[in-house]
């Protein structure tokens, strides 16, 4: 397995290691409930630097990246980012992904670790028909992410960036703790915070420093459930090679003005499911579990577990368009009655 810069620090903070694509990283230090709620009520960080990043210049970057994601990427001006998704094309989704406009010609792009050979490797036969480069910076960057209502006091803490200034997919270079970082008003948890972007030999030293001033060290598990919660997609449950963007919560996502890869396909597509969020009084639903109706089965969960907001579980499901409630789960070969959620499931700060 590999490694991030942290691992020391990782085993030096109790961290129970696990095997997350390809990488050691940490599951909990504590418990998930404890660091989730952390996150909701004060801020925690997170080792994400198994992500992959992808340097992305050349005169044609722009048509480029146009015709290879589906946001508008036009509209995208330098210092800031945008959520999006990398079309295949069938019109399905190869991955879904954070762009940042770091300079006039010149973008970085954010990819789930699972998916960064695959991503490389689609971005760059993509790129043959174009005036620019694709380079993976992966290896040479290392990336952690402060969450939480304290996150920009606690950072405000290190650096002498203004962050008050700084709105939401902003992103900007500044000295952390005395060490060069890039920040980006973005995350993955439903809270306000930073991503810092970081050289593998400084990211020890900014992680202490963090936690120092008033962090506290969270893992994986935490930030599966704080995504969930938050309503937001996994890349490999909700959004796969199969998932038609258009038919999901995330459609917002696509730009249909815009020419790009597989376009057609995806708007020729019909949409035979619905994504739900359930809600259960009793039991935790977990990836797999049917989805029952009075008629019999009609979905599945793609992603579930339980709030500890909420204090009950709470599920991603896709069930058949025209199915109809009530609902259920089968969790242990038990119907258990579950209710449709708006989602976010929590507010989002």
């Amino acid at each position: 397995m590999k490694t991030t810069p942290l691992y020391q620090a990782h085993l030096r903070h109790g961290g129970r290691m696990v095997a997350f694509a390809g990488y050691a990283l940490p599951l909990q230090y504590t418990s998930i409930v404890e660091e989730h709620l952390a996150v909701r009520r004060k801020a925690g960080l997170f080792d994400v630097s198994h992500m992959g990043e992808f340097l992305i210049r050349g005169e044609e970057a722009l048509p480029f990246l146009q015709w290879a994601t589906v946001n508008d990427v036009g509209k995208l001006k330098v210092g800031r980012a945008q959520y999006s998704m990398l079309p295949s094309e069938r019109g399905g989704v190869v991955d879904d992904i954070y762009l940042y406009r770091l300079g006039e010609a010149v973008y970085l792009m954010v990819v789930n670790a699972a998916n960064i050979a695959k991503d490389l490797d689609h971005l760059k036969a993509l790129a043959r028909g174009f005036r620019v480069e694709v380079e993976d910076v992966s290896e040479a960057t290392a990336l952690l992410a402060l969450q939480g209502p304290e996150a920009a006091a606690i950072l405000q803490s290190l650096t002498g960036a203004d962050l008050s200034a700084r709105r939401k997919n902003d992103v900007f270079e500044a000295q952390v703790a005395g060490r060069p970082a890039r920040l980006a008003r973005t995350g993955y948890t439903g809270e306000d915070g930073f991503e810092l972007f970081l050289a593998p030999e400084d990211a020890e030293a900014v992680f202490e420093a963090l936690l120092a001033a008033g962090a506290r060290p969270c893992g994986l598990g935490a930030r599966d459930t704080l995504r969930l919660e938050a309503g937001f997609p996994l890349y490999g449950h909700e959004l796969t090679e199969a998932t038609n963007p258009l038919c999901t919560p995330w459609a917002w996502v696509v730009k249909r003005e815009k020419d790009f890869l597989g376009k057609e396909a995806m708007l020729a597509s019909p949409c035979r499911e619905k994504l739900l969020g359930l809600v259960l009084e009793t039991g935790i639903p977990r990836e797999g579990y049917a989805v029952l109706s009075e008629k019999g089965p009609v979905g599945r969960v793609t992603s579930g577990g339980y709030s500890p907001l909420l204090e009950k579980g709470i599920a991603l499901a896709y069930v058949e368009k025209e199915a109809e409630g009530p609902f259920f789960v089968e969790v242990r070969g038990r119907a258990v009655p579950a209710s449709i959620s708006p989602l976010p499931f929590v507010p989002l700060k």
